[in-house]
This record gives structure tokens, sequence and C-alpha cells, in this order.
């Protein structure tokens, strides 16, 4: 299957339809506006996904999942050396770090968050290599693609809304006075909230928590409608210039050209 294009003509959506009705054995690499994707299928079904610079190694994964602590994980890292993740997976269970099922749980959890980030990208080219296999070094996993399509469709419907609500990501946020006692929030919320500043901006918050614009805008969504925070213009910045005022100062030039430009419509 030739499979090349720009994702402004082709959806993620569709691209996942493709590979999973065709049963399709292979590796789409996605070249975004910042970041590079490789998604690894065999037989239409999802094997292993990684994107950008993220540690998608098994040490990585069972990390950023909280099975492995700081320490383990730098301990790991170093002595690990050439080891493949199959006998470093095998290593941790025998070790009694994790079980079988943490590890396979924790992977299919982590490839899947990485196709389902992938809704999000409108911008970039992609292409399909049948020549390129999953990679024989990491553990593959079997994800059947239907489910994740109708998911991501869903997270992507939801993105559009927020995105009318929450049009930016480069404004910041300030608490409102509406006090924050007695308010129960979640622990990603807090992790929004702890860095609330008019001086930083949303953006910035999400690549600090390390949280994709979906689920930033959901959080911050949430926090509007509570009347804890409002959005504002990041502090020092210009405010943007209206497009509804005209350049001219004195009023009287003013008055002048709205009265030539009425009688040049009315005489064509």
């Amino acid at each position: 299957m030739a499979l090349r294009g720009n994702l402004r003509d082709f959806t993620i959506t569709q691209l996942l339809n493709l590979i999973n009705l065709a049963g399709k054995t292979g590796t789409l690499i996605l070249d975004g506006p910042s970041e590079q994707a490789h998604v690894a299928f065999r037989e239409g079904k999802l094997a292993f996904a990684h994107i950008g610079n993220e540690d998608s190694g098994l040490a990585g994964v069972l990390h950023k999942a909280n099975k492995l602590n700081e320490n383990q994980y730098r301990a790991i890292a170093n002595r690990a050396g050439q080891m493949t993740d199959k006998e470093l997976g095998l290593l941790l269970i025998n070790a009694g770090y994790v079980s079988q099922e943490d590890i396979l749980l924790n992977l299919q959890s982590y490839f899947t968050d990485v196709v389902r980030r992938l809704f999000t990208w409108v911008e970039g080219i992609f292409r399909f290599d049948a020549e390129m296999l999953p990679p024989a070094d990491r553990i593959n996993v079997r994800i059947d693609l239907e489910n994740i399509i109708i998911e991501g469709s869903r997270e992507l419907r939801e993105l559009e809304q927020l995105q009318d609500e929450i049009p930016s990501l480069e404004m910041a946020l300030k608490f409102t006075d509406r006090p924050m006692k007695h308010v129960n929030l979640s622990v990603e919320e807090w992790r929004v909230v702890s860095f609330i500043n008019p001086k930083n901006t949303m953006k910035q918050i999400a690549r600090t928590n390390k949280m994709s614009d979906l689920e930033t805008r959901r959080i911050v969504y949430g926090l509007l409608q509570a009347g804890l925070v409002e959005m504002v213009r990041v502090e020092g910045t210009a405010p943007p210039p209206n497009p509804k005022t005209f350049p001219i100062q004195d009023k009287e030039e003013q008055k002048t050209l709205i009265n030539k430009l009425i009688g040049r419509i009315r005489t064509m």
C-alpha cells in the first residue's frame, strides 16, 4: 500500500481506517510541525508507537506510569546497557518489580495514548512504510484499532468544541475573587492550578505538566465554568489591535472618510 500525503488532506482517522480495513503490517511515519511520530502495525492491529523524544522504552513507560520510582528508573537505565525491552521485562518480573500483566497493560495504555494525541495533528506529512516492521527489540502489543478510532474521533469533536471556548493557549490565566476553600480538584487540575500566573501561558503550563492541548483545554474549561479563573493577556504584552477601530485619530477626518465610502457605494 503506497500511502503518503498531507494531514490537511488525509486525517489520522482515515489513515487508521485504511490500515485497519486492509490489515496492513508496517509503520506509519508522521512529521508534524515540531515532532515526528512512528506508529507500527501488525496485521492491522497497533503494535508499537513512539512520538518525539519521549522515552518509549519499557523502563520509561513504567516510570511514567509510576510503576518505577525515579531511583529505580535511573538504576535500570544505567545498568540495562544494550539489553532489549524483552530481556529487561523478564528481569523486572523475576526481581518482583512488576508483573507480566503490569507490563502489557502499561504498554497498551502508553501506545494508545500516543495515537490519541495524534488525532489533534492537523498539520504535517505522512507516509506508510510496509518494509519497516514493528521494532523487534521492543515488546509489541496487539490492540484493535476500532475502539481507538471511535474514541479518537470523539475526542477530536470535543477538542473542536473546546477550541470555540478557548481559541488560543497563548493566553494566560489568573484567579478570580472566588475563594478556593471547599473546592474539590483532581490531581491533574491541581497540577494546572499550581502554575496559574498572569505571566504563564496555558501552552507553557501544558508543556510543564506534559499535558496535551485537549487535556489542558478540558481542565481550563472546567475551571472557567466553576468561576475559579479567567483568561487574560500575558502580563507585559501589548494588547492586540482592535480591527473595528479606524487608525485615524482625527474624528472629523474619520467622519469624512466614512461619508466618502458611503457615497462611493451609492454610485456603484
